[in-house]
């Protein structure tokens, strides 16, 4: 597959399966987008493997046919692969420590054999891999200001960490059909939640209250990430400030919701996620602008 070709279907993938985040990333410099993409594309493809074979011995083949080919995609090998030649070039491209992509890929495998969680603690180093890595590796794409990369890697993680707990909370009687629970079982025990009340519906007191009590952490999240915009290039910081919104958005349609998360997927009305779009779209246009104005004496 040709590296343009390669791009494109992580954009397909970007388009089809993260419709918040890739609305917000038509926010970004065009050049910085498929990067974007490309990220998501491989995050997703690798989800994809997790989820949809049917038995846990292909599902762990399919992985170690991923990992083997990423290492030969950044060695600079031809693969054949629809999304590696283009997330191979990026992080050549930006210097996306390696070290975040071993993680990630360590998470995915945990998910075939790791269906629960004792502890917050515990969740939080699934997480880790899962979520954080995925802000840490977007960080050199979006451009943290000069002198400000080290600082700005602990908003990057939380932000993971918030939009991963969004999903969460949303995806309760989804997860539970796939036979995992990414809520603590410690949280549960006192909250009075049986495993068997999350599959519902209805979605009983007792789980709205525990759901309330995750959503708190996640705002946690939300709030340490925030600092972390205004770090970033300005070009960049719209498209993150929407994804903020647009993510945020989800949990407060679950709280107006009462937490009624079993009967239906909520999400973001259409015409919500367009006013975030529209919001920030004319200080994209403003910092793109700029951007391009500025120019490089040449000594």
């Amino acid at each position: 597959m040709s590296l343009t070709a390669s791009y494109e279907r992580c954009r397909r993938l970007h388009a089809a399966y993260g419709r918040s985040y890739y609305l917000a990333t038509r926010l970004l410099p065009a050049w910085k987008r498929r990067h974007v993409h490309a990220l998501y594309g491989f995050a997703r493809y690798a989800d994809e493997i997790v989820d949809s074979f049917t038995m846990t011995a292909d599902r762990a083949t399919a992985l170690d046919r991923l990992a083997t080919g990423v290492a030969a995609a950044l060695a600079g090998e031809p693969v054949h692969d629809p999304v590696l030649p283009a997330f191979a070039h990026t992080v050549r491209s930006f210097g996306i420590d390696r070290g975040d992509i071993d993680a990630f890929l360590r998470a995915m495998r945990a998910d075939l054999t790791v269906t629960r969680y004792d502890t917050y603690d515990d969740l939080l180093g699934y997480m880790e891999g899962s979520a954080a890595v995925i802000g840490t590796m977007m960080l050199p794409i979006l451009e943290p200001l000069p002198g400000l990369e080290t600082a700005a890697r602990e908003p990057a993680r939380r932000l993971g960490l918030a939009f991963q707990l969004t999903n969460f909370l949303r995806d309760v009687a989804e997860d539970f059909a796939r036979g995992r629970v990414y809520l603590p079982l410690e949280d549960l025990v006192a909250f009075g939640v049986k495993e068997d009340d999350l599959q519902g519906p209805p979605t009983g007191p007792a789980v709205r209250e525990l759901l309330a009590y995750e959503a708190d952490r996640a705002r946690l999240h939300y709030r340490a990430a925030l600092k972390g915009v205004d770090m970033l290039v300005p070009s960049s910081r719209p498209c993150v400030r929407a994804a903020y919104e647009l993510y945020g958005g989800i949990l407060e349609s679950i709280e107006r919701a009462g937490f009624d998360v079993l009967p239906r997927r909520i999400r973001v009305p259409v015409h919500r996620r367009a006013a975030v779009f529209a919001r920030h779209l004319l200080a994209a246009a403003q910092a793109g602008r700029a951007e391009r104005r500025v120019t490089v004496e040449v000594p």
